[in-house]
């Protein structure tokens, strides 16, 4: 498994998760396949840009002739490319259909004729809607609330029917709302950390009482390197942080860490189908011998520092996330 192809390694989890690959394994060598949309941005990986061993190519997991071209010189498949934000597929649900549904069979059909070694399809916890009391389990059943939690729950069965129909070795990871270093600035974490250093105001959803369950963005790719090395074939893994928190303890948290006035949340108006709350079994991937290193108040802190640095970075970013609450 020395071949990776990365698909959408110009986002948020998929750059993370190639300098992590990298970085630990001299012998690998990555093709990242990314289509460079607004969230696509190629100086998330500035430090491996001339590593021999990474090359990009700038592509549609939904054409099937690029996809093809790549697929045959790969081991593995990992599937970042996704449309994510969920705001977004409330006005525009056909993107996420095509690119989550369409080019996840596209990369699926090429793999199964090409026979790669292991198709990783990277998920989310959305798929499973909401839950009141209790945490989801990987065999339990997908109630999808959102345009786009509904495409990556097609995504997800398209994956599975084909490692029971035509034994393609696939594994799903669904993983709980991540954060860190290099996220688009339309996610709530880094909206409001952008929007605090700017000293605007912080839209907050309806109470703030929705509570996300929160994931470093590293520690995602620590789980997912696992589940490729360790995990089993047509198995699914959840994959989540274990800090379980209101939007408005989050919201809070953040202005405490800059030093800022909790008088810059304001309340907005609450997006429809807003899933109240999600969480995660994660005992299936613990056995694997996985478990989250980063503690979540360190992390949250080391990734508004990070925001901070960074400026250039996300400054020119902002225009793009116009009329975007997250």
């Amino acid at each position: 498994m020395k071949r990776l192809l990365i698909t959408g390694g110009a986002g948020f989890i998929g750059s993370n998760f190639i300098r992590h690959m990298l970085n630990k394994y001299s012998d690998y060598s990555i093709t990242n396949l990314d289509k460079l949309t607004y969230c696509g941005n190629l100086e998330n990986l500035k430090s491996v840009e001339k590593d021999k061993r990474y090359r990009f190519v700038k592509g549609d997991i939904a054409d099937p002739a690029i996809v093809k071209s790549l697929v045959k010189d790969c081991d593995v498949i990992v599937n970042f490319a996704a449309e994510t934000h969920v705001d977004r597929s409330i006005t525009d649900p056909y993107s996420f259909v095509r690119t989550n549904v369409v080019g996840t069979h596209t990369l699926l059909e090429a793999a199964k004729s090409s026979g790669v070694k292991l198709f990783v399809h990277i998920s989310t916890d959305e798929v499973y809607g909401s839950i009141e009391k209790g945490s989801f389990k990987e065999n339990d059943p997908l109630r999808p609330n959102s345009p786009y939690s509904a495409a990556k729950a097609g995504s997800d069965l398209l994956a599975r029917s084909y490692f029971v129909t035509f034994k393609l070795p696939v594994i799903i990871t669904r993983s709980s709302n991540n954060f860190g270093p290099y996220q688009y600035p339309e996610k709530v974490i880094p909206l409001f950390i952008t929007n605090a250093l700017e000293d605007k105001s912080l839209p907050l959803y309806a109470d703030g009482m929705n509570v996300r369950d929160w994931l470093f963005v590293v520690d995602n790719c620590e789980a997912i390197d696992a589940v490729m090395h360790k995990g089993a074939a047509g198995e699914i893994y959840n994959i989540g942080g274990g800090t379980e928190i209101t939007n408005l303890v989050l919201t809070h948290s953040i202005l405490e860490i800059l030093g800022k006035d909790k008088s810059l949340i304001k309340l907005v108006n609450d997006r429809p189908g807003h899933d109240k709350r999600y969480s995660l079994d994660i005992a299936k991937i613990k056995a694997l011998g996985w478990k989250p290193r980063h503690d979540f108040k360190k992390a949250l802190e080391l990734t508004i520092n990070w925001y901070k640095d960074n400026e250039s970075w996300w400054r020119r970013l902002v225009e793009c996330r116009q009329n975007v609450k997250y």
